[in-house]
């Protein structure tokens, strides 16, 4: 039996109901202050100007990885988002049972790099229409989606999708599973050796499931 199966039944991955979710603990997962690679803040405060974004797109090393290349991304950081218990551990999230998503938090400079700009590179570097995968990876913590931050940028995720799912329709795609939705909780920090895990690991693999379907 895979580990997926022992996990989800028939193979079959369905997010788990808050009332059967793990309980959790109180206290946040300790990282470290500053980022690998560049130095900057991995926690607030950060400088007055800049914006959140939080991404869900499978494996968070490399997503994770993408962003911090980006020029106007001041600092990332990998972790936990969309679930019910309160600071779970990666074993925790592992199980199903949190009903968290592998997540980035990306924190930019709106003057150097837009949202719009984010979320092309979000589309168009993972495969939205795979449900609770990516590739071979495959649980409800692999799931795509989206963790908006104010009016604006639900607007603009929304509006990306709806042009996104017509070109992966035309392509041949299927349909667009990722989720929207307002960052209405706390994003919960991975470990600290998940943090830039594959700047200290450049031997590490973590695959792109990318479409080759252009964004707008």
């Amino acid at each position: 039996m895979s580990w997926f199966d022992q996990f989800v039944p028939g193979g079959q991955a369905a997010l788990v109901s808050r009332d059967k979710a793990l309980p959790g603990r109180a206290e946040p997962i300790r990282v470290p202050e500053t980022h690998f690679v560049n130095g900057h803040r991995l926690q607030p405060p950060w400088p007055d100007g800049l914006e959140r974004a939080v991404v869900a797109m499978g494996c968070f090393w490399g997503a994770e990885k993408l962003f911090w290349t980006v020029p106007g991304v001041y600092s990332t950081a990998v972790g936990y988002v969309g679930g019910y218990t309160p600071n779970p551990s990666y074993e925790e999230v592992c199980t199903g049972r949190t009903g968290h998503t592998e997540a980035v938090l990306v924190v930019f400079d709106p003057k150097a790099v837009s949202y719009a700009e984010l979320l092309r590179l979000f589309w168009e570097n993972h495969d939205p229409t795979q449900g609770m995968r990516q590739g071979h990876d495959r649980g409800t913590q692999y799931r795509s989606a989206l963790y908006t931050v104010g009016a604006d940028q639900a607007e603009a995720a929304a509006r990306s999708a709806a042009d996104y799912a017509e070109r992966l329709n035309a392509a041949g795609y299927g349909k667009l599973t990722t989720e929207i939705r307002p960052l209405d909780e706390p994003f919960y920090y991975a470990e600290p050796y998940h943090q830039q895990y594959l700047a200290k690991n450049p031997d590490g693999y973590c695959p792109v499931h990318a479409t080759g379907v252009t964004c707008n």
